[in-house]
């Protein structure tokens, strides 16, 4: 058993938010208590006979946070097929160092997951990790976007959503088709929204950043094009589509207006999206190439304020991990993306609540419950009787991003003193991850 003393609790689900002693007993939350309840005065007499109370840890967290167990439902763990990067278990302790306690792998493995043995060997070796691992399944056979997998099967085995994420959907028809079905099934379809017909260079916006480089890059209208066409698809479907990673201000008023006319309409942002812009490219080259680029600073406006009126749901951070090597190849060819998992909080309490965009609930609504409640997990929330996933961190305390628990390094925020220190992070009632 754990008992944690002296902890705010934020709890955007139920409303709560003040100081909370609680209690954690089989992976659940047996009890919350005014603070300063005494252990020994709330475990039975039979559980100090049976187990002494000894078995009791107690957790003085003298004022910090607590709040539900972070939920990313956008990652990338590189397995099978690209473990030198990263695997299950590596990011696994990445995401429990950055406080998440649930995440939803992408699947642009190799071999991708289209079929119930790949399925079943994430999921499997998900189960090893001490968090909650879920995957999605592909939307189409080899993510080649001509042939819909069997949607029903992978569902019926464990996959939480489907997504081709790294490849637009071209062919409408497919697309209509996999919403119909994902909408029987009860699962969210998320798409990678960027044209390639009007992409000169992946992973870097037609701008000054393009321009520094000398080479051509990604226009805005690369997403602007295909949120608007899948937007239009989606509005005539019942199923819950999400559009990925939204990267310019015209995308965000576009998903804002579709979700006057339909519920059925989701956005993630990215940490990287909501702080830096195509900037960072020039001061740190490929360590800021990603898909979809920065943008510029009215794009990056424009998603805080999506965040903040609500137009975009969640907070996701699309964690890429690259070998260092790959990382030194020259623009064009680096691979894009960077990691995110163990800078996420930070930068959402940095960037978000400490300049007075969102409250600290209104952070944690987007890391945590909204994200659980699209993929239909239990989690993102803190009541008795729900799971005890926690995690435990000083809002004021500063730390240096270094030493990363992922298998890569590739953030352009390395090195950069970040607020927010986690002490705990708890998942099923046991601690997976202690700060120093």
């Amino acid at each position: 058993m754990l008992y944690l003393k002296n902890g705010y609790l934020i709890d955007p689900a139920s409303g709560t938010e003040g100081y909370r002693d609680i209690l954690i007993k089989e992976g659940k939350i047996a009890r919350i208590l005014p603070q300063g309840t005494q252990a020994d005065a709330i475990v039975s007499v039979e559980e100090v006979q049976k187990e002494g109370l000894q078995s009791v840890e107690i957790i003085d967290l003298y004022g910090q946070h607590v709040i539900p167990g972070l939920v990313d439902v956008h990652v990338h763990f590189r397995d099978p097929g690209f473990t030198y990067k990263e695997d299950i278990y590596t990011g696994a302790k990445a995401a429990a160092r950055g406080g998440f306690t649930s995440v939803v792998l992408m699947a642009n493995t190799k071999p991708a997951v289209d079929n119930p043995q790949t399925l079943s060997y994430v999921l499997e070796k998900g189960r090893e990790t001490g968090i909650h691992i879920y995957t999605c399944a592909n939307v189409t056979k080899g993510l080649k976007g001509q042939e819909l997998t069997d949607m029903e099967e992978l569902c019926s085995l464990g996959a939480v959503g489907f997504t081709d994420d790294g490849i637009p959907l071209l062919d409408e028809e497919l697309l209509r088709q996999a919403l119909q079905r994902a909408a029987a099934l009860h699962r969210p379809v998320s798409l990678h929204e960027e044209n390639p017909a009007l992409i000169q260079n992946n992973g870097v916006h037609a701008g000054t950043a393009a321009a520094y480089l000398g080479i051509g890059g990604s226009p805005r209208e690369a997403e602007i094009s295909m949120v608007e066409r899948d937007l239009k698809i989606a509005l005539t479907e019942e199923a819950d589509l999400s559009i990925q990673h939204i990267s310019t201000k015209e995308a965000v008023e576009l998903v804002r207006q579709a979700k006057r006319m339909s519920s059925h309409i989701y956005a993630e942002a990215t940490p990287h999206h909501f702080t830096l812009t195509q900037e960072a490219v020039i001061r740190h080259g490929t360590l800021a190439k990603m898909n979809p680029p920065l943008r510029e600073e009215e794009d990056r406006l424009a998603i805080i304020e999506g965040l903040r009126d609500g137009t975009i749901d969640m907070i996701a951070t699309d964690h890429a991990p690259h070998s260092m090597e790959e990382k030194k190849r020259p623009f064009v060819e680096a691979p894009s993306g960077i990691i995110g998992l163990e800078t996420a909080l930070a930068l959402g309490i940095r960037e978000l609540v400490n300049k007075g965009y969102l409250s600290m609930s209104d952070l944690v609504w987007k890391m945590s419950c909204a994200p659980a409640r699209l993929y239909h997990m239990d989690a993102g929330y803190v009541a008795e009787g729900g799971p005890a996933d926690l995690v435990v961190f000083d809002q004021k305390k500063e730390w240096v991003v270094d030493n990363f628990a992922s298998k890569a390094e590739n953030s352009p925020f390395a090195g950069e003193t970040m607020p927010g220190v986690i002490s705990y992070t708890i998942c099923a009632g046991e601690i997976v991850y202690r700060g120093n």
